[in-house]
């Protein structure tokens, strides 16, 4: 096996061949360097106007839970109230005893999510 020294001057008189290839690939290395800089920067772009949209939809999600959870207590006011008229009716009917209970009982079943 060659030592590390005898590949360098292997090497060595392939480069000093062709003067014009260290420019060469000089310049190719800027290129691409200059390319995944602005590859990386248009990333970095993406992903801030990804945190601003999402910070905007989380956003949007709690006002959407905080305005159901408040339909859900009107709904259950409005069934609760409903309940007491539909009470109030019974009792005022006075249909009997039996028939009322069971009314009721009915009543009770319905109301349940």
């Amino acid at each position: 096996m060659e030592s590390p020294k005898q590949v360098v001057e292997i090497a060595s008189p392939a480069m000093d061949a062709s003067p014009g290839v260290e420019p060469l690939f000089s310049s190719l290395l800027y290129d691409v360097s200059q390319q995944v800089q602005e590859g990386m920067d248009d990333l970095l772009k993406m992903i801030n106007e990804i945190d601003v949209h999402n910070a905007e939809v989380v956003e949007e999600v709690e006002r959407c839970k905080e305005s159901a959870v408040q339909r859900r207590k009107a709904i259950e006011e409005e069934t609760e109230c409903f309940q007491k008229a539909a009470y109030a009716v019974l009792d005022v009917l006075n249909i009997g005893g039996g028939k009322t209970n069971q009314m009721v009982l009915e009543l009770d079943n319905h109301q349940e999510f």
